[in-house]
Formats: structure tokens, sequence, C-alpha cells
């Protein structure tokens, strides 16, 4: 089986100029693979790299050196020498994220903000505004918040409007950032589900998980980043 992600020899140096060009290593000869159907958490203590590796591979972060390959229908991209136009349509239609935190434009509907992916893949925005609503149901936002900005909402409430934004359309590679750290236990139980949903459907995720039971609950694998630690 082709995978869907394959990192090789990937390296990150941070150069800290605030502090006179001091170098910050963050890890040196990354390497692994990523497959359909499967989530893969990645694990090791706070400061190991976790973050920065999964930023690398959506393309926050650009790379010293290694490779980040991502299968793109019949193509394979590298988003680490990618031109911004790529990688920006590599996002459009393959690769989806969701990070620990909801940024949105000001003022614009929850619902709406949950609806725009799909009407970005063509989706009518009647038909993608029902099924924004259905997804926030399931994650038990209530209907009376749909109208309104997000920015107003609880730090829980934000992170149900970013599940569901990041999980409505389909992309056959998701990347996770803790995507559970501000539910409580049952909403924590749905985005499991939804999760396992995913990777019925053919869905590689590549995540984060510090909430020891949903890693346990939907990871096939641990990749420790420790083992690609930078020497000082």
């Amino acid at each position: 089986m082709t995978p869907l992600l394959s990192v090789s020899g990937l390296s990150k140096t941070f150069v800290l100029h605030l502090r006179g060009g001091a170098r910050l290593p963050v890890v040196a000869g990354a390497g692994f693979e990523l497959f359909p159907g499967e989530c893969v958490a990645l694990g090791g203590p706070s400061g190991a790299g976790k973050s920065s590796l999964l930023k690398m591979v959506y393309g926050n972060y650009r790379v010293d050196a290694g490779h980040i390959r991502v299968r793109d229908e019949d193509q394979i991209v590298d988003v680490a020498s990618a031109d911004p136009r790529r990688l920006i349509r590599l996002r459009a239609g393959t690769m989806g994220y969701v990070s620990q935190f909801l940024r949105v434009i000001p003022r614009v509907s929850a619902l709406d903000v949950v609806a725009e992916p799909l009407v970005g893949d063509g989706i009518p925005r009647e038909e993608a505004t029902v099924r924004a609503g259905a997804l926030l149901a399931r994650l038990n936002l209530p209907e009376r918040l749909w109208a309104l900005p997000p920015a107003t909402f609880s730090g829980g409430e934000q992170q149900r409007v970013n599940i569901a934004r990041g999980l409505i359309a389909h992309r056959p590679l998701l990347l996770m950032d803790e995507p559970t750290a501000s539910l409580d236990a049952a909403n924590r139980a749905v985005v499991i589900g939804l999760i396992e949903e995913k990777k019925a459907a053919g869905v590689g995720i590549l995540g984060i998980f510090h909430d020891a039971e949903v890693r346990d609950a939907v990871c096939d694998r641990v990749i420790d980043v420790t083992e690609f630690a930078a020497a000082a």
C-alpha cells in the first residue's frame, strides 16, 4: 500500500533573532509513514517537537532538510519544497487540519464557519448549511448559538466549532493538534466516534493526543518523537 504521507530526513532548527541569532534545534533526521485508514499519534514530552513536526507537515514551518511527501490523488507533493500556490491547492483538497485554537473571520456565524469547507468544495450553500447544523448538533452545540460568531463562545464551544469545521469535508489526510483538550467527557466520546468514522472512510490521521483515553481509543500506533531529538 502506498503511504498517504512519507516523512524522511526531516530536520529543523529555529534561529532566535531577538537573542543574537541563537539556534534552537528541534528535530533531526525525522522519518515515518502514514497509511490510509490509520491514526498515528506523535508522542513524547512537552518540548520534544511534536507540534513543530505537525506544523512542518502542514507547511506552516519551513524545514532545513528532508522531505514531506503527500499523496495528492495521482501526484506526490513534497511539502518541504512546494511553492505556496501548490501548497494552497493541497490544503484545499487533500490535507485538513484541526488546531488547538479557533481562528476565524470576526462576525461570521458558527454555522457559516463550519459550512465553508463544503462550499469551497462546490456543495450548494443550502446543503452545506444543513450538514453543518447536523454536525454541530452531534457535537452538542446548542442551536441558539449557531447564528452567533464563535468569538463569543467558551473555550469548549469554540473547540467544537473548530472540530466540526475540520471534519465536515472529506480530506484524505487529516492533522489534529490536541483536538479534545477543551472538551468534557461526553464530547470527547463524540469526537472519538467521528475519528473512527474518518478512519473507516480511509482517512489517514496524524495527531497529538495528550488525552490518554482518546489516544488509546483511536490511535493504531505512537511515534516517539524523542527518537528524532536534535543535538543542542
